[in-house]
């Protein structure tokens, strides 16, 4: 008992003498603290920010913190601010003050960091993920450890309800980490998929003010899911413009040629305008020539009854003189002059309607004439059609005036091979005109000659005379006939043809007005595209600026993403993961380790 008390005393004894030293110390320690809270107003030359964003596995914020970093330039007290639930010094034991959104901390450090909790505050960007697996949909939950054909859908949009100044000029990379093991022959469009160790490591841009939509597909087999990452920084690459010297070099020859294209459709338009003019004049002519051929051909058999009775009654004058002198009297002879100037005056009718008929055939046929000469003679080449198909215009129109300007030129060459029969109509009119003018002068004579030496004439030797004449005027009659006939008939056929003809102008005309009109838009199309292409390097400059302008964000200037009275931001980054989708691993149970005694607990225990 005296041993255990000395013993008692002896320990008293020690704990009494270390006492003030550590009294000491601690003392030492709380005027260090309070020397830092004295170091006065600090400063820094730029801080940073990096948020950081855990989404479950779908893309649903869960949780957000930030770390804010300071470059220290003077020690001492520093303002910050966010609206966080919760602060922690990253940096030292200093304790961080916190009213409201205003943050009060002391640095003394070259670098200081603090971490700030976030609840209710938004990303920028709206995040989704969906799976499916052997085409049906199927949670995270679902999918784990299952086998068959997966495809992940990732869809990144603006949320309008923050700052826009992130989304639009903020660089988003999408990264996947893939196990070899489970993932095989993965695609994934628009994106870039490269070895990384034994994994495949999948990685997807999306631009500033862009949406993004991915698809990577792969066969599984019992399915497990790294963390998806998305990565924000500022797009902050100068983008130097491209030089377009030669481009808009080429684009002014395209300019050019759209303008000659142009002015070419122009002058086709106006050539075609010409044309239907003139298939306009034809179809006038040819009803005219149509006209006068059926009035020809309808005048034809009344030509040729009295063409008969005159053949008949030169007939019949004829067959009378046979008879013998002495059984004709003076009445007699006073009927065949009569007679004679009868057939005289017939054959003088004749030769004036033949004369009329020549004219009208003459003005239908000049009509017909001048209307196919107005047709143009364009030689437009198999290649220049090929050309015309390639120019971009109306497949329709094109036909139409292809159509039209063949049918237009074998009218013309059609009428070029029967121009010369046509031509000959006219003159045989006049020739068979002036014939029978010779034969009524004949017979007027005859009649003349006949009346003034009646009483005085031999009336054998007269009669003689008269009988050879009117034979020989009958036999030429005879052959006049048969070639009026001949005539009339061709008349008559050339009037049942030419219907066909007309109607053929007929259906040209029509055409060639739909031609006209489809020209004229192919014109106005042409010209439109002209006016379009006049000023098109200037566009295309004009383009181009404005998508430089687009991407190059080189000009940006950081914000920070918690306060707007926070200053000197230099830059602010996002660091975003979705939940790994992975099996549960079961706990192991580790032996309980004997709580370690503190000082005081060891102290006492010498008592006990």
């Amino acid at each position: 008992m005296i041993m255990k008390l000395k013993r008692i005393i002896a320990v008293l004894m020690a704990f009494l003498l270390v006492m003030p030293s550590f009294l000491v110390s601690a003392e030492k320690n709380d005027s260090s603290s309070e020397g830092n809270q004295d170091l006065g107003e600090g400063s820094y030359s730029e801080k940073h920010e990096v948020v950081y964003a855990k989404l479950n596995a779908t893309g649903d914020q869960e949780e957000m913190y930030v770390v804010n970093n300071f470059n220290i330039k003077e020690p001492g007290e520093i303002v910050d601010y966010g609206p966080y639930t919760s602060v922690q010094n990253l940096t030292d034991l200093t304790k961080i003050k916190q009213d409201n959104s205003r943050i009060k901390l002391t640095a003394k450090e070259e670098e200081f960091y603090y971490q700030g909790d976030l609840e209710g505050q938004s990303l920028p960007w709206d995040i989704n993920v969906s799976y499916m697996l052997n085409g049906e949909a199927l949670s995270p939950e679902e999918l784990l450890g299952k086998d068959g054909k997966l495809k992940v859908q990732i869809e990144t949009a603006q949320n309008k309800e923050v700052n826009p100044l992130f989304y639009n000029n903020y660089l988003l990379q999408i990264t996947l980490q893939l196990d070899s093991k489970i993932y095989e022959n993965i695609k994934a469009s628009n994106g870039t998929v490269a070895n990384a160790g034994k994994d495949r490591r999948v990685t997807f841009t999306v631009m500033p003010e862009k949406q993004g939509s991915f698809t990577l597909t792969s066969d599984v087999t019992d399915f497990e899911m790294e963390s998806i990452e998305f990565a924000a920084v500022p797009s902050s690459m100068s983008i130097d413009k491209p030089d377009v010297g030669g481009m808009k070099k080429d684009m002014n020859s395209l300019s050019d040629a759209t303008s000659e294209i142009n002015q070419g459709v122009g002058e086709l338009q106006n050539g075609i305008a010409e044309l239907n003019n003139g298939v306009a004049s034809l179809y006038n002519g040819s009803a005219q020539y149509k006209n006068g051929i059926n009035e020809l051909s309808g005048g034809s058999s009344k030509l040729v009854d009295g063409s008969a009775s005159i053949q008949a009654s030169l007939q019949q004058m004829s067959e009378s003189l046979n008879k013998s002198s002495s059984d004709m009297n003076l009445s007699d002879f006073k009927k065949m002059e009569e007679g004679l100037r009868q057939l005289a005056g017939g054959l003088k009718e004749t030769e004036k309607g033949l004369t009329n008929l020549k004219d009208q055939y003459g003005k239908a046929q000049n009509a017909l004439s001048q209307s196919i000469d107005s047709i143009p003679t364009s030689d437009i080449t198999e290649k220049d059609i090929q050309a015309l198909y390639k120019s971009g215009a109306d497949q329709k129109v094109v036909d139409q005036l292809v159509e039209t300007y063949k049918a237009a030129q074998k009218t013309k060459k059609t009428y070029e091979n029967v121009k010369e029969a046509h031509n000959a109509v006219g003159p045989a009119l006049e020739k068979s005109a002036g014939s029978l003018n010779e034969m009524s002068a004949s017979l007027s004579t005859m009649a003349d000659n006949l009346g003034n030496n009646l009483e005085n004439m031999n009336v054998d030797e007269s009669m003689e005379e008269l009988k050879k004449g009117l034979q020989a005027l009958s036999s030429n009659y005879n052959d006049f006939h048969a070639g009026l006939k001949d005539y009339t008939n061709g008349v008559n056929e050339l009037s049942g043809s030419y219907q066909d003809i007309h109607g053929g102008i007929a259906e040209l005309t029509n055409g060639t007005q739909e031609l006209e009109n489809g020209a004229s838009e192919l014109h106005n199309g042409t010209s439109e595209l002209a006016s379009s292409t006049s000023d098109l390097p200037e566009q295309m400059q004009k383009e181009i600026d404005q998508m430089v302008n687009e991407y190059d964000k080189s000009d940006f200037d950081p914000v920070s993403f918690v306060s707007s009275k926070n200053e000197k931001v230099t830059s602010v980054q996002f660091v975003i993961k979705t939940k790994s989708i992975k099996k549960v691993e079961e706990e192991k149970e580790e032996p309980q380790k004997e709580e370690e005694k503190s000082f005081w607990d060891r102290l006492m225990a010498l008592f006990s």
